[in-house]
């Protein structure tokens, strides 16, 4: 049976697998947090300690991320991702062996979720890379709309089926299923052709790392973005993870509560991808913004207790509009961004952008010890209605058009690349 149109670049046998890995991994990601952050609530722990352990894997994450992206452009990114899948699966199997046990210890967690960044670390640039070498064009703005959609089903089955786990056998089997996860999507990039590399000039790291950043910083509308990103890591999502586990517990009725909650946010998501499949708006950085206003009040629902159905209608909301800014951002860095050094910029961009959340982390059990659980929440959602109004009024977030400008070819300090010859926002 042949694939309706907006379904394109599933024709492509490499994305095919790596989509439907791709699927697998995020579900079992998806159950992480919850089984964490629950399993050791369960034991007497405390949102600091949980703040912790999910802020350890980010840290060294954020720490490699740069490398990570270097790497991408000079090696094979498929063989990247499929040893930093490995490397994840064994990670996660470790965490479940120690909650199944019941043996654990904080820094055992701090320490195994520190080595799982470093996989994180070399697998997130290098698939921002590898999507333009398996699709070009329309299919690959369907591909990037893909991509979100396998996040949206991830994160709408992993929390749900994590609360049911939890609930009934424990934490340590929801991990393990991330740990089995993990090595499906290994198994399955081992299937894939392995595409050309792009051809360019070995140079040292840390002049790749330079021509990156002059890449990375020469794009306003690149850099304004990934600045609000990292303060909404730190200032929001954080506070919302850790503190909504928290709230969950002690007046929503517990882990099952914050799954649902989790799971209607994966819902929208997946709506929000689906008409990102379609959706082609005339400037997509200023549709993408003001589709993230949608999470502003989540945090706000949170804070004030408000019914399990109410907080969850709100987070179908933000998930939809997160998912139409994925699809939206990745396409218009995939297009203005030269492939030979897609990946570092992209390091940078995930390096900005996430920077701050261990902090946040670590920050979000001790303000609210100080100012409250629910003064925190409501600051949060002013905070970000704050920081994406200052978003929109970067001019060039708001004029960059979508068209996908004509490429030329340039030397960029010898590597030769194919970049927009009349685009300039700033």
């Amino acid at each position: 049976m042949r694939l309706p149109q907006r379904l394109a670049a599933l024709r492509e046998r490499n994305y095919r697998l790596l989509f439907a890995g791709q699927v697998f991994s995020l579900v079992g990601d998806e159950m992480t947090p919850v089984a964490i952050s629950f399993g050791i609530l369960d034991h007497g722990g405390t949102a600091r300690q949980v703040g912790f352990v999910l802020g350890a894997g980010t840290a060294t994450m954020v720490l490699l991320l740069l490398l990570g992206g270097a790497l991408a452009d000079r090696l094979s990114r498929r063989w990247m991702m499929l040893t930093a899948d490995t490397l994840r699966a064994a990670v996660q199997g470790s965490v479940a062996v120690l909650f199944i046990s019941g043996h654990w210890q904080l820094w055992q967690l701090v320490a195994l979720e520190a080595v799982w960044g470093v996989g994180a670390a070399f697998f997130n640039p290098a698939i921002t890379g590898l999507l333009p070498q398996l699709l070009t064009g329309e299919t690959l703005t369907q591909a990037n709309a893909l991509q979100n959609l396998s996040w949206s089903v991830g994160s709408i089955a992993g929390p749900a089926l994590a609360g049911v786990l939890v609930a009934t056998v424990g934490p340590g089997p929801a991990i393990a299923v991330d740990a089995g996860s993990f090595i499906v999507s290994a198994l399955l990039m081992t299937l894939m052709r392995a595409p050309l590399s792009p051809v360019r000039e070995r140079a040292s790291l840390l002049k790749d790392l330079h021509v990156g950043w002059r890449e990375f910083r020469s794009r306003t509308w690149l850099w304004v973005i990934v600045v609000e990103f990292g303060l909404w890591h730190l200032t929001v999502y954080a506070p919302v993870i850790v503190l909504g586990a928290v709230v969950a517990k002690t007046h929503l009725g517990g882990a099952g509560s914050w799954g649902v909650i989790l799971s209607a946010f994966g819902i929208g998501a997946l709506l929000g991808g689906l008409v990102a499949l379609r959706y082609r708006p005339r400037r997509p950085l200023l549709a993408a913004t003001l589709a993230t206003m949608g999470f502003v009040p989540l945090p706000a629902l949170l804070a004030a207790a408000a019914p399990v159905p109410a907080i969850a209608f709100v987070a179908a909301i933000g998930g939809g509009g997160f998912a139409l800014f994925g699809t939206l951002w990745d396409t218009t860095l995939q297009a203005q961004v030269p492939q030979q050094v897609l990946s570092r910029v992209s390091s940078y961009d995930w390096f900005g952008s996430i920077a701050l959340l261990p902090v946040g982390y670590a920050l979000a059990g001790p303000v609210a010890n100080a100012i409250g659980v629910r003064t925190t929440l409501y600051a949060a959602a002013v905070l970000m209605a704050v920081e994406v109004l200052c978003v929109l009024a970067v001019p060039s977030v708001r004029q960059l058009g979508a068209d996908v400008p004509e490429l030329d070819a340039r030397v960029v300090d010898g590597e030769l690349c194919s970049v927009e010859a009349s685009f300039h926002s700033h």
